[in-house]
């Protein structure tokens, strides 16, 4: 009588799904493993910097080094909540950045006050007047927990230069990523005075 008895069906089943897990499973497994590890390593190497970091490009100053020749006062829309849906508020996270876009020159913010709905002064964002170096940028950040400025809030940013510069540029940045769908825009600042040289008109 022959010892050779031939497989049930439930044991090929067994066979098979192993066969599965081994070829199938066991490398996704792996690949998974594999990418959290290199998130892991990837993250370790991105230069974290606060926002509002100060180093050499962003320096507090006691006083201005020069006497002002040129500078603006710019008014910056800033939304801490917009409305959807049946008018329900969504939070968002506001940052204001500032950008030196002078190649050669540094400027100084000296003022930066926020301001919510009603026109009432919140606070202001320095303590003393801030040196952006040549293509240097600096930003502030209204946390999305924080209500209090409203829909209508706002910024009153004031910078000057001891000499002719270009522009900088600044502007607002909303964002929620909260929810299944995200939500980001930016506002430019709109310049409320001027002092200083003006720029040349454009020749048609």
């Amino acid at each position: 009588m022959s010892d050779d008895v031939s497989e049930s069906p439930e044991s090929v089943a067994r066979h098979l799904k192993l066969v599965v897990f081994i070829i199938v499973v066991v490398p996704i497994i792996v690949l998974a493993v594999f990418m959290e590890l290199r998130f892991e390593s990837l993250e370790e190497g991105l230069q974290f910097r606060e926002p509002g970091g100060r180093d050499e490009a962003r320096m507090e100053l006691d006083s201005l080094p020069w006497q002002p020749l040129q500078g603006q006062v710019l008014y910056v829309p800033a939304y801490s909540h917009i409305y959807h849906q049946s008018g329900d508020p969504r939070l968002l996270t506001v940052t204001l950045s500032a950008r030196n876009t002078d190649r050669d020159h540094e400027i100084v913010i000296t003022s930066v006050r926020y301001y919510n709905t009603s026109g009432k002064q919140l606070r202001s964002m320095i303590d003393k007047p801030l040196r952006l170096g040549p293509l240097a940028s600096t930003e502030f950040v209204i946390e999305q927990n924080d209500k209090s400025g409203g829909g209508g809030a706002s910024f009153i940013v004031e910078w000057k230069a001891g000499q002719p510069v270009s522009e900088p540029v600044v502007e607002s940045v909303m964002i929620d990523t909260s929810n299944t769908q995200g939500i980001s825009f930016v506002r430019a600042a709109t310049v409320l005075e001027t002092t200083g040289p003006q720029p040349a008109p454009e020749s048609n």
